[in-house]
């Protein structure tokens, strides 16, 4: 009942005209972002982070919500149209979207992933909504070896889920945390890798990181491989559903919450996981499997559905627990960090206007959404059309003027560009960017941990195993990081007994 309240009391906030005007911006400028090939909702919550700095807290943040679901539209309907996946939640919506839209069905295929976000954001903020207060009300009671060993799971899980190998991810991972050992050591305050410069002395802000390896290095790497020619969109027509098309997605968008929300809340690495888990899923339940691979609506419907629960659930971590477990919610906690606020298990009493707004808006967002991009779909389509030089020059301006605004120096724009090629050459190598981004925010963090946590125990490494949830969550590693092998073995077994 009192999240009840605090909700009702979130959307006085969010429903005031500046803060509609907000979401609505926010929702606007995620899509037409998103929907530009090989632009995810990550580097365009990235590129308009600084659009925000203007802004109060509050309005910043009902802002990003627009921004956030809008650009995951967008990257489906890059996805549907153009087979060019925004980001890899949308992987799985070009594999039964792009035929559609080969198929003069791109209209339906669009809209069933609307309604899909539309499904599974409302299905997963209400479970936002129940469940983000009582996690962060037995997240007060966590302890430093308890946190520590939560953030030891977020590296292995994100390395462990993403890119070609896990030695890549784990590379990935160690750039990251490079990258954020830069500045001073917060508990001796000694200089670590500032070469001399007191401009570094503070660190390499988040910001720059983020926009430096998403938006610079892509930019980079589209310029290495650019071709000159715009990419073909797809005329899509009126975005409609017709009774059999209702008839055959209904459950698929009640299914993918099921699937989405759990990954989202848990440091699994994101949408990747659920959105194929539902195409799965829905792949096994449906009626007309021969149509799997050729253009099945139901293998749009249910996977953009879980990637949009996927997102709701994410914030569950990143609210309550500082956690981001996702490229987005990475950049979301670097917008908090540069309001001053902290997430954590005591930001829904010391910022409860915020929080409850910030959810509140993401109903009004997702509305805002379903409104506004079901007749816009033929204009997203249009931007498709864009030459590729054009978009990337302009790609690298804002990135560059956004990267200055965060401190006004010129040598953030060099440490912007030395990032980029670190992103360009991560790309050429294969390690997928996130665990770089979630090294830089939470390396610092987790050291802060590990340290307190060997002073309270004198520097007795039995300090970081002394509760039962850290022992639990070093217990999730060990299987996370055994399964390979114990799949391998179970594999093994049953080629030889059959």
């Amino acid at each position: 009942m009192d999240s009840l309240n605090s909700l009702i009391d979130g959307f006085g906030t969010a429903l005031t005209p500046m803060n509609l005007l907000w979401a609505a911006i926010g929702v606007l400028l995620g899509t037409a972002i998103g929907v530009l090939p090989g632009i995810g909702p990550a580097m365009a919550v990235a590129l308009l982070l600084p659009v925000t700095y203007g802004l109060e807290p509050t309005g910043a943040f009902i802002m990003f919500a627009g921004i956030y679901y809008g650009a995951m539209f967008g990257g489906s309907t890059t996805s549907i149209l153009l087979n060019t996946p925004g980001e890899s939640a949308a992987v799985v919506a070009a594999m039964e979207g792009n035929p559609m839209a080969k198929a003069g069905r791109g209209a339906q295929a669009l809209a069933a992933a609307a309604i899909g976000h539309f499904t599974g954001g409302m299905i997963g903020t209400l479970l936002l909504v129940a469940l983000a207060p009582t996690v962060a009300a037995l997240a007060v009671g966590i302890g430093a070896p308890d946190y520590f060993a939560i953030m030891v799971l977020a590296f292995i899980a994100v390395t462990s889920v993403l890119g070609s190998s896990r030695i890549r991810g784990l590379a990935s991972l160690l750039i990251g945390l490079t990258l954020g050992l830069v500045g001073l050591d917060q508990m001796t305050g000694q200089q670590r890798l500032t070469f001399g410069s007191l401009q570094l002395a503070d660190g390499i802000d988040v910001v720059i990181v983020a926009v430096g390896l998403f938006a610079i290095g892509e930019a980079l790497w589209v310029a290495a491989h650019l071709r000159r020619t715009a990419g073909e969109a797809i005329p899509v027509g009126r975005p409609w559903l017709g009774r059999d098309d209702v008839r055959r997605t209904w459950k698929s968008w009640l299914r993918g919450p099921v699937i989405g929300f759990p990954f989202g809340a848990i440091p699994a690495g994101g949408a990747e996981i659920p959105t194929f888990l539902s195409y799965v899923t829905e792949k096994r339940f449906s009626k007309h499997r021969d149509q799997f691979g050729k253009g099945a609506i139901e293998g749009v419907a249910g996977p953009e559905s879980a990637a949009s629960a996927s997102a709701a659930g994410t914030l569950v971590s990143m609210l309550t627990l500082g956690l981001p477990t996702t490229a987005v919610a990475a950049v979301m906690l670097a917008a908090f960090q540069q309001y001053g606020i902290q997430p954590g298990p005591l930001l829904f009493e010391r910022e409860p206007d915020l929080v409850w707004g910030l959810i509140a808006s993401l109903f009004v967002g997702m509305v805002l959404l379903l409104a506004l991009n079901l007749p816009l779909a033929p204009v997203w389509a249009k931007l498709l059309r864009i030459p590729r030089p054009y978009l990337y020059a302009g790609i690298l301006f804002f990135a560059a003027v956004g990267a200055y605004a965060v401190g006004g120096e010129a040598l953030d724009l060099v440490i912007l560009l030395v990032i980029g090629l670190i992103g360009f050459g991560m790309r050429r190598y294969g390690l997928p960017v996130l665990p770089a981004v979630i090294g830089v925010i939470l390396g610092p963090a987790a050291e802060q941990q590990l340290r307190r946590a060997l002073q309270i125990s004198d520097g007795s490494l039995t300090g970081l195993v002394n509760t039962p949830f850290a022992v639990t969550v070093y217990a999730v590693i060990a299987v996370l990081l055994a399964w390979p092998l114990l799949r391998k073995v179970i594999v093994r077994r049953r080629t030889v007994s059959a």
